[in-house]
Parts: C-alpha cells; structure tokens; sequence
C-alpha cells in the first residue's frame, strides 16, 4: 500500500511563500541593476561621442586636455564653448524632461499624461514666443517667460480638473483642451510677426540645444539641484499612491496633498526644460515607459527613466548634427519626434487590442 502525501504545515508553507519573495526580490534588483548599468555605459559612450565628434579631428587626449588642464590647447575653445555645454544642456533637458513625465504619469496613472500631451510644454512655448513676438526680447527673459507660461498652465490646469478631487482622465482631458489653446496664440503670433522673427521662434518651438552658453547652463543646472532631491522625496508618497487613494490613505500618506506637490514638480521641471531647450518632444512622454519596459515591471523607476531621457536627447542631438546631410540637418526635437510619434501610435494599437481581447 502507498503510504499517503503528507500535507505541508501552514509554516512550511510560508517558509516556501518567503523564499519565492526574497528571489522575484533579488531577481528584481540584479535586473533594475543590469538595466541601469547598460543604460549608464549608453550615456558614456555618448559622452565620448558628444565631445569628440565633429570638425576638428581632436584626440582623445586633447578632449581630456582642454576639459582638465589649465593650459589651453587647440581643442580648448571648440570643446569647452561649444561642445562641452551643448552636451550638459542635452543632459540637464533629457533628466528634467524624463522626470516629469514619469511623475505625470504615475500620479495620473495614465500613460498619456505628459506635459508635451497635457499643455505644460505648450503654455511654456506660448510664453516664450510672445517674449520673443511681442515684447522683442532675447535671452534670460525669454527663458522667464518660459517659466511662467508653464507654471500657469500648472494652475489652470489643476483649477479646471479639480471637482472635489483630481483623476487622471479628468487632468489629461482638460490639458488637452488647453495645448490647443496655446497652439493657437502661439499660431496667432506667428502670423503676426515678421519672417526673422518667426523664423527665431519656429527654430526654438521646434526644441533645440543651439543656444548652448554656460549662463544657460549653469541656471538650469541650478533648478535641477533644488527640484531632483524634491522629486526624491515624493518618490515613496507617489510609489503609495499607485495603491489607489484608500490604501494609500490607510499607510498613512494624504493623497490629495502628495498628488498636487508630484504635479507642481512635474510642471516646474517641464517649464524649466523648456525654458532652457524648447519643447524637446516626445521625450517626457517615452522616458518611463521605456524604463519600464526594459525593467519588466510596472514600478517607479525614476533613474532609469532619467538615464533613457539623457540617452534620447543626447543622441537625438547628435543625429541631427553630424548623421543627417548638412542640408537635411534639424533641430533636436524633429529627432525625438520622428522616434516619439511611431511610439504613440504603437501604444494606442497595443491598448486597443488589449482592450478588445
């Protein structure tokens, strides 16, 4: 006769429960650790690209020479006035950008919110152009401007979807209404403007690292050094938050006030970054899906998010410089648009077949 199976005791069971959790945890951890580690060696290998690509035919010593050594070589002006800065303008703008969409989207929990999708990016080109058209001025004033058309559209936009409480559908809705809008005082003041003028302010709609100084540089990085430890410290509240409001309320956290503090830093990172570069496109849409997608799972992955932000600017911008004909040759954000659109387009077929089955 065979003796009977014996039925595992409720703390054999768990042992094995624990096990099974500790490895998806350990496996979890080797991947975002692959993941970030490929993506990192992808912006160095674009660094190295990004500083020594271009007329000039500079060594790498003589890269490393004028970025390090006190004594000016032949590649000092090339690379530390145009090279070096237009690359860190690449990196500052692909971070900010990355970090807004993926706090956009997760706060929103829909896949489509993004300041280029919700009117952020829009209300910031709108301020810029009338600075521009309008008021005829150049520079940090443009920049400013940039800001607070941003940041307005932040307000409104918070304002109009606000009903007792914010969902995403609502907010990605009413951002949509107002990206329009902007559209269309950005379209009036161009046909109001003088060719030159127009022509300055469709280079700058179209998201370019052109106006690369160091004072442009330096602000920016600036911003991002007092934004970056804030989107640090929301990242928990937020990660709560993909629980639902209930559960999120039950750990402790308040949903409301963690949902407006993650949308008033994606707005300001959004504003900044386009006030720095235009409205570099597609790139806070695409960052965190991508680093999602390549991670395998569904969690908040904001290095790795910024890492695919930095990869996607920086090689967009190379692309336009040096792998299109001189006659061919666009600004960045015509790049990101090309790789952007055909994204968008693959996520609505996926999410209607999904919906369908």
């Amino acid at each position: 006769m065979s003796t009977p199976m014996a039925t595992p005791s409720l703390s054999e069971r768990l042992d094995v429960a624990h096990l099974g959790l500790r490895t998806a945890r350990r496996l979890r951890r080797r991947r975002y650790a692959v993941v970030t580690s490929a993506l990192t060696a992808a912006v160095l290998a674009l660094t190295f690209a990004a500083l020594t690509a271009g007329p000039g035919d500079f060594t790498v010593a003589e890269v490393l020479q004028a970025i390090f050594s006190a004594d000016p070589g032949r590649a000092d002006f090339t690379v530390n006035e145009v090279r070096l800065p237009r690359f860190l303008l690449g990196v500052l703008v692909g971070i900010a950008f990355a970090l807004a969409g993926a706090l956009f989207q997760s706060v929103l929990r829909n896949p489509l919110a993004s300041p280029d999708i919700v009117g952020v990016s829009q209300g910031a080109s709108a301020g810029a152009v009338a600075a521009l058209l309008g008021a005829g001025v150049t520079g940090v004033p443009v920049s400013l401007a940039a800001l607070g058309g941003g940041l307005a559209v932040g307000v409104v936009l918070y304002a109009v979807a606000w009903r007792g409480g914010l969902t995403g559908h609502r907010f990605v809705l009413a951002g949509i209404g107002v990206a329009y809008v902007c559209a269309a005082v950005v379209g009036y003041l161009l046909t109001r403007s003088d060719v030159d003028q127009a022509q300055t302010a469709l280079q700058w709609l179209a998201g370019s690292l052109s106006q690369n100084t160091w004072p442009l540089v330096s602000v920016l990085a600036v911003a991002l050094l007092m934004l970056v430890p804030l989107v640090a410290l929301v990242a928990r509240p937020l990660q709560t938050l993909t629980l639902g409001d209930d559960q999120a309320a039950g750990l402790g956290a308040r949903p409301e006030l963690s949902r407006f503090a993650v949308i008033a830093l994606g707005v300001a990172l959004a504003s900044v970054a386009t006030a720095a570069a235009g409205p570099v496109a597609f790139v806070a849409f695409v960052s965190a899906p991508v680093a999602r997608r390549m991670l395998g799972d569904g969690r908040l992955a904001l290095l790795p998010a910024a890492l695919v932000g930095v990869v996607m600017v920086v090689g967009a911008d190379l692309v336009a410089q040096f792998l299109l004909p001189a006659d061919l040759r666009v600004p960045t954000g015509v790049v990101t648009g090309v790789v952007g659109g055909p994204y968008l387009i693959w996520l609505l077929a996926t999410g209607r077949r999904r919906a369908e089955s």
